[in-house]
C-alpha cells in the first residue's frame, strides 16, 4: 500500500514538471491560437476573440524569446516540431 502511494506521487510529480515546461505551455498555446484562428475565419466580428488571440500571441512570443536565450537547441526544437517561424531579432 505504501509503494503505491508513493508511485502514484511520483508520477503526479512528473505530470506537474511537464505541464509546467516552456515546451508544453509553448504547446498549449499554440494549439489555442489554432482553435481561435479557426473561429475567426467564420466569425470575423467578433472583437473579443481577436483580442484574446493577441493576448495569447504575445505571451507565446515571450515565452519563446526566453527558451531561445536560455537554450537555443530546446528553442529550434520546439520551433520545427509546431511549425512556427522564429522570432525577429532587434
Amino acid at each position: 500500500m505504501i509503494k503505491s502511494i508513493f508511485s502514484s506521487i511520483i508520477s503526479q510529480e512528473e505530470k506537474e514538471v511537464k505541464i509546467n515546461s516552456i515546451e508544453f505551455q509553448i504547446l498549449s498555446f499554440t494549439n489555442r491560437i489554432r482553435r481561435i484562428t479557426s473561429h475567426l475565419k467564420l466569425h470575423k466580428k467578433d472583437f473579443l476573440s481577436q483580442r484574446g488571440l493577441r493576448k495569447i500571441l504575445g505571451k507565446r512570443q515571450r515565452l519563446l524569446g526566453y527558451l531561445s536565450k536560455k537554450n537555443e537547441v530546446r528553442y529550434k526544437k520546439v520551433i520545427n516540431q509546431l511549425g512556427i517561424r522564429e522570432l525577429k531579432t532587434r
